[in-house]
């Protein structure tokens, strides 16, 4: 890792204007990032991403949009950072340049779009475009490049997407742009190799070189894109449909069907709901006992094969933290039953042998330092117990 501190801009030239313009750029305190998030076991992307911004809101650094939570925060001070980037020379010798379009990096397509005649014209999957610089918004971010977004995955996609079309090669550089209290160390093991890693980090007093040689992505995985991703995203319809012709496997996650081998990662299929389950079956599960203290045994299961039940799940925590986290440990079940309000919840797994791999691989798992209660359901343990030997 290499860092760089900001040095002058056009109109400060010596020692002193350099100072001088390094002064006007700490716009961040000299003890910007106090707090150190420990890379304990179970650590989840969720808990980095919660404590940045809890972080960024109670030391007023955040800028409108606000609250910053469940977005990429901005962060005052970020248009400013536009007149380094542009003294640059990463940012200057490259030609085509995408910027994703969140707030904090207002400044920066504003600066990519100085001397540009055409702007705003649809680039299409044939377009011969070749990507010499992509500028990515992030929650957090280490020093070695591994990159934390805000938890839906876009950025990380629409990379394998230019990969698909052939947009970006391996000299493209990727480069974020965050508050300093906003790089932090980050245990590797929670990338994914889906996962995008970043060549610099900007800040308002530096730029980082990360030397980051984590590989970026070669595509897009269908294993990981559902149907209902499809249809929110219709180029993906079209890539999905030349990589097929090309004889690729774009089978997606909900397509999956195979049963994992001994030892590998849990990877179960997402199956349709069945007609006769309804909204108030789904209801009724919800209500099925009174708020806390709850047991596995004391409440319905869902209609199917094996259940994993999950509980001591802390107040305030979102479903999608939960998912995310049963991501990252390769234990996404067939269907998630969400019961909130009584801190648990039930993941449905196709049988006994796949939902055993997933209690072993979430033992030890966490959400917001707290660690939570995973065990086959009471009623498949009944099961197990009164079968003929």
């Amino acid at each position: 890792m290499e860092v760089a501190q900001q040095t002058g801009s056009p109109g400060n030239e010596g020692e002193a204007g350099a100072r001088t313009f390094l002064a006007k750029r700490m716009l961040c305190t000299q003890n910007a990032n106090p707090w150190h998030l420990r890379c304990a076991k179970g650590i989840s992307k969720w808990d980095i991403r919660h404590k940045i911004w809890d972080y960024m809101e109670a030391n007023n650094l955040a800028d409108f949009p606000r609250p910053v939570h469940h977005r990429i925060p901005n962060f005052k001070g970020s248009f400013e950072m536009s007149s380094s980037v542009q003294a640059w020379d990463v940012f200057d010798k490259a030609r085509e340049v995408k910027v994703d379009p969140d707030k904090p990096l207002e400044g920066i397509r504003l600066a990519a779009l100085q001397g540009v005649r055409d702007y705003s014209v649809p680039v299409g999957l044939d377009a011969k475009v070749h990507m010499d610089l992509v500028v990515v918004g992030s929650v957090a971010v280490s020093e070695k490049g591994f990159r934390i977004g805000k938890g839906e995955g876009f950025a990380d996609l629409e990379y394998a997407m230019m990969v698909s079309m052939g947009a970006v090669r391996e000299d493209t550089v990727v480069v974020t742009a965050v508050h300093d209290c906003q790089v932090v160390d980050m245990p590797e093991d929670l990338l994914g190799n889906h996962d995008l890693t970043v060549d610099y980090i900007l800040t308002p007093t530096r730029i980082i070189k990360t030397g980051c040689n984590h590989p970026k992505p070669q595509g897009i995985l269908w294993h990981k894109i559902s149907h209902e991703m499809l249809r929110k995203i219709p180029v993906l319809k079209n890539l999905r449909h030349r990589e097929k012709q090309e004889g690729k496997d774009v089978s997606l996650k909900d397509e999956q069907r195979d049963v994992p081998a001994p030892g590998k990662p849990v990877r179960v299929a997402k199956k349709s709901r069945p007609e006769s389950s309804s909204f108030q079956d789904q209801a009724s599960l919800s209500q099925a006992s009174p708020e806390g203290g709850a047991s596995p045994d004391s409440s319905p299961l869902p209609d199917s094969p094996v259940a994993v039940y999950v509980g001591s799940i802390p107040q305030g925590t979102r479903v999608g933290e939960l998912k995310d986290a049963l991501r990252q440990c390769h234990a996404t079940p067939a269907r998630l039953t969400w019961q909130g309000a009584q801190h648990r919840a039930f993941l449905s797994y196709s049988d006994k042998a796949t939902a055993d791999a997933a209690v072993v691989a979430l033992q030890g798992l966490s959400l917001h330092g707290s660690p939570l209660r995973v065990e086959l359901a009471r009623s498949q343990l009944s099961k197990t117990r009164s079968r003929p030997r």
